[in-house]
């Protein structure tokens, strides 16, 4: 440990050399005009021409960045770097004090949100998404999930049973599936088409005994490869610098899916009365991944999209009950995309209206929702 402290020290100090030399050396170049000292003219000009010639703080911010990844393997918080270059959301890694409470209350939500559908005469399937480092682990490197996320997936789906809540287990097809491709990016928290698409023929097959019974006919087609950059190189500010030292990127393939024989292409959601409706988070809002698409072809039936990027699994339910299309369209079917990370979190539903009942917290927590709703 002392010997890291000591290398970390001296780093920050060459850091600061460094930077002060190219500093003043960019400051030569600096020419004065008539700018008034007095008056704060000439500082503000030489204000002006330091910003524009010398980031001082985007090269010190890669620079440090560099080193970090370079010599320890890390990168800022967001990201776990694993070896090979797999990079893992540190979301997969991290328990808050209340997380078993966030647990139960997310639970809570989900079976009452499965007793209105349901009440509604519509079917609930949930396809909880398992945690990258779950599908991957032979790419982590020095730090584990604790206990907790370890034993999240399965104690989410035993909840799910016990709830008499039909559920798909992802897990195995996309363990599976990484013997033939990968299921998920290494550089994105994300899962590939190809994992998309086990995922898709696995919540067909649990989707069997609620009785669908659709007979549409839909084709997937790949409009060739492309380079991603994936969600998590965000945490590894190296550009434009120090880019070299970036994991190489992901190669996706591009798919859509179409109406079998519609040679204008047939996309996904046109048609408002859809025997099914998929919410959801980014796993299935994002074109690029096609679970909307693998869906709507293992299930033989169209589907409407009502996922949402970057406001969790529980908001675009909770929208959704709310939502005209849901009154005046309603859907056989709904399946509801998760990841399991998202259980253990905080979901904000202040713009919500949810009965007393279903919100699991202390006496404090409830007033204080029993005001926010009256």
């Amino acid at each position: 440990m002392r010997r890291i402290v000591t290398l970390n020290a001296f780093l920050f100090a060459a850091l600061v050399v460094i930077v002060s030399v190219v500093a003043l050396v960019r400051a030569r170049d600096f020419r004065r005009a008539d700018q008034g000292v007095l008056g704060g003219k000439l500082a503000h000009a030489f204000e002006s021409h330091y910003d524009a010639v010398f980031p001082a703080r985007g090269l010190g911010v890669s620079l440090w960045a560099a080193l970090d990844y370079a010599l320890f393997a890390e990168g800022r918080p967001g990201v776990v770097v694993g070896r090979q270059h797999w990079l893992y959301t540190d979301e997969e890694f991290k328990v808050d004090n209340d997380a078993r409470r966030e647990l139960e209350k997310n639970l809570a939500l989900i079976e009452w949100a499965h007793k209105e559908l349901a009440r509604r005469g519509i079917a609930v399937l949930v396809a909880v998404v398992p945690a990258k480092a779950r599908v991957y682990p032979e790419f982590l490197d020095r730090r584990r999930p604790p206990a907790l996320h370890r034993a999240l997936y399965a104690q989410v789906q035993a909840a799910l049973k016990a709830d008499g809540i039909a559920s798909a287990d992802l897990l195995t097809p996309l363990e599976a599936g990484k013997s033939r491709e990968p299921t998920f990016l290494r550089t994105d928290t994300h899962w590939t088409p190809f994992g998309a698409d086990l995922a898709a023929q696995a919540v067909a097959e649990s989707a069997e005994p609620l009785g669908l019974d659709a007979s549409g006919e839909f084709r997937t087609v790949s409009e060739g490869e492309t380079t991603h950059r994936g969600d998590l190189l965000n945490f590894l500010p190296l550009d434009p610098y120090f880019a070299f030292l970036l994991p190489p990127p992901d190669r996706v393939e591009k798919v859509k899916t179409e109406t079998a024989g519609d040679a204008g292409g047939g996309l996904l959601g046109d048609m408002k009365n859809a025997p099914v409706a998929l919410v959801g988070t980014s796993y299935s809002a994002e074109a690029e991944w096609n679970f909307a698409g693998a869906l709507k072809q293992a299930l033989h039936a169209d589907v409407m999209n009502y996922a949402r990027d970057g406001e969790g699994p529980i908001a675009p339910m909770l929208r959704y009950l709310e939502s005209d299309d849901l009154a005046a369209s309603p859907p056989r079917l709904v399946v509801w995309e998760m990841p399991e990370r998202y259980l253990l979190a905080h979901q904000p539903l202040d713009a919500f209206h949810l009965p007393a009942e279903v919100f699991v917290a202390d006496a404090g927590d409830k007033a204080a929702h029993s005001r926010s709703t009256n």
